[in-house]
């Protein structure tokens, strides 16, 4: 078997690796593990009914999921980056964009230091550069 081949020896010193890249967050099983509740909250959105439920009183609804308090109170800042953090997953995530009335791109634009004009037009001429974008530790 080649190198290349070769499984990991160390499966956690290989998912480290996948946290160099910076701006993004690996959606691994860990991190699924972590923010199932959220994403399964997420995905309840898609009924109507608790979409008005939810918009009533925000909060009474999420006190119905087993939630941690950081994930409920990033849920009604509508920190998007932080739920990422805390195992949300963004295709999950969107039924609360669509509930809020935000397109994906626009609440996507959320995560970064752009306003939604700025990330618009960044990803219309191809997104954001590779240049500074490839590792954190190695700073390229």
């Amino acid at each position: 078997m080649s190198e290349a081949a070769k499984p990991a020896a160390d499966i956690h010193a290989y998912l480290a690796e996948l946290e160099d890249i910076p701006g993004t967050r690996v959606y691994t099983a860990a991190r699924a593990r972590k923010g199932y509740h959220i994403n399964q909250f997420a995905m309840s959105l898609m009924k109507g009914e608790n979409r008005e439920r939810f918009k009533a009183d925000e909060r009474a609804y999420l006190d119905e999921w087993p939630i941690s308090e950081e994930a409920k109170a990033a849920l009604l800042k509508r920190d998007y980056n932080t739920l990422l953090d805390l195992g949300g997953n963004v295709y999950f995530l969107s039924k609360l964009f669509s509930t809020d009335g935000l397109s994906f791109a626009e609440a996507v634009s959320t995560m970064t230091d752009m306003t939604f004009p700025e990330y618009r037009d960044m990803m219309l001429k191809g997104g954001r550069s590779p240049e500074g974008n490839r590792s954190i530790k190695g700073g390229y």
